[in-house]
C-alpha cells in the first residue's frame, strides 16, 4: 500500500509570537518544516510527502526544499483552521490516487523531532489497522475542572498524551472529515478525534511515541528542541 506523508504547515503559530509561521523558524541551522519533510524524505516506508503551507508562504517552501527532497510531490495551500488544511490534503492526495487507497500520515510541522522508529512503526501499524495515533502515556495526574474547579480525576495509566503522526486509510480519514464537515456544532483539532467521534467502529490503535517528539507552541518549546537536537548530535559517534 502506498504511504503519503502530509507535513501540515497551516498554521500561523500565533501563540509563538515570532510574526511568521512558526515551521519557518530554524532549529539547527534548518527550518522546523525542512526538518519534518527530511525525516520522512529518509523513512524507507513513505512513498510520498506533501507539504501544506500558510496562505502566502508556499512559494517560500518551494524555494526553501528546492529538488533536495525527491518524495515532495508538492507543496499547497492550507486552509483557515487546521481541519480545513487536512481536508484540502486529503482531496490533493484523491486526486491523484486514481480511486486507489492508501496509507495516510499526518504530521505537525511543530513536531520537527520526529524520528524514524516512529514513522516506521507508523508505517507497520497502517499495513494492519485502519487508524492508528503516536501517543505517550501520561506522566502526571490529570483532572477534570470546571470553573477553577477539580471535578473529577481519571486513572492516570488510561491516559495518554497524543502527538503525531496520526495515521490512516485514505479511504477512512476522509470519510471522517466528510461527515465532520457536515456538523456544524463540531470543530476538530485532531484527526484521532474525528474519526473516533464519526467512525466510532474503527478502532483506532496507539503507536508509541517519544518525550523528543515535542510540539513548538512556546517559545521555551524551541529552547528545549535546541537542547534535545544539541544532546543528540554531541552523544552521537564520530563520523
Amino acid at each position: 500500500m502506498r504511504m503519503v506523508a502530509v507535513v501540515l504547515g497551516g498554521g500561523v503559530g500565533q501563540r509563538l509570537g515570532a510574526g511568521m509561521p512558526k515551521q519557518l523558524l530554524t532549529l539547527g541551522g534548518r527550518t522546523l518544516v525542512e526538518r519534518c519533510v527530511a525525516a520522512f524524505e529518509t523513512a524507507p516506508g513513505i512513498d510520498e510527502i506533501l507539504v501544506v503551507m500558510a496562505r502566502g508562504y508556499t512559494g517560500q517552501v518551494e524555494a526553501l526544499l528546492g529538488d533536495r527532497y525527491p518524495k515532495v510531490t508538492g507543496v499547497i495551500e492550507g486552509g483557515q483552521a487546521r481541519p480545513d488544511s487536512v481536508r484540502a490534503a486529503l482531496a490533493a492526495i484523491a486526486a491523484r490516487a486514481d480511486g486507489a487507497d492508501c496509507g495516510v500520515l499526518l504530521h505537525d510541522a511543530a513536531r520537527p523531532l520526529v524520528d524514524q522508529r516512529i514513522i516506521a512503526d507508523c508505517v507497520a501499524a497502517l499495513r494492519v489497522h485502519d487508524a492508528a495515533g503516536v501517543a505517550v502515556p501520561a506522566s502526571d495526574t490529570m483532572v477534570v475542572t470546571g470553573h477553577g474547579v477539580m471535578q473529577s480525576m481519571p486513572r492516570r495509566e488510561t491516559l495518554h498524551r497524543c502527538q503525531t503522526p496520526q495515521c490512516f486509510r485514505l479511504s477512512v480519514i476522509s470519510r471522517a472529515h466528510e461527515l465532520a464537515a457536515a456538523d456544524p456544532g463540531f470543530s476538530p483539532t485532531d484527526d484521532c478525534g474525528v474519526v473516533m467521534r464519526y467512525l466510532p467502529d474503527v478502532p483506532v490503535h496507539i503507536v508509541p511515541g517519544s518525550e523528543r517528539n515535542i510540539k513548538v507552541t512556546y517559545p521555551q518549546d524551541l529552547a528545549v528542541a535546541e537542547a534535545l537536537l544539541m544532546a543528540e548530535l554531541s552523544s552521537a559517534p564520530p563520523a
